[in-house]
């Protein structure tokens, strides 16, 4: 690992589906740049997928154009907290979802930790933590 680590990352995107890889490169890239191992890496890269179609999917259902997308990273030597935020309309069910409800479980079981918050007509927060040793990741090779 790199003594001394990047800056801390953040950028905003639309939430449409093309977001979705351009996030999760954009992400992966600054993470090598931090001589992130992979394993962890594949996890993150799973995880930003998984968090950014949700928003996409999800957070402005119904609004006539899209919000956006924002995405952090924060990287220390022992983990890397990765947030994805929404000014959607909150975590609500939705009998119409165009997806199979696995992705936030599919993250929870990746992830060292994970949090969301969120409120109804003001967005999602989630925030992801990983643990940078790749003995401890969650994808083997």
């Amino acid at each position: 690992m790199s003594p001394s680590l990047p800056a801390s990352f953040e950028d905003t995107w639309p939430a449409v589906a093309e977001s979705v890889p351009r996030a999760r490169h954009a992400v992966i890239a600054h993470l090598r740049e931090a001589a992130t191992p992979d394993p962890p890496l594949s996890d993150v890269a799973l995880a930003v997928s998984e968090a950014v179609s949700n928003v996409v999917n999800h957070a402005y259902a119904g609004d006539a154009t899209p919000g956006s997308v924002r995405v952090g990273l924060g990287v220390t030597p022992e983990e890397i907290r990765l947030t994805v935020e929404d000014d959607g309309g909150g975590l609500v069910p939705r009998l119409d979802s165009p997806g199979m409800g696995l992705g936030l479980p599919l993250i929870a079981h990746v992830a060292d930790r994970f949090d969301t918050r969120t409120a109804p007509g003001e967005g999602t927060r989630l925030c992801v933590w990983f643990r940078r040793d790749p003995a401890e990741a969650t994808l083997k090779d």
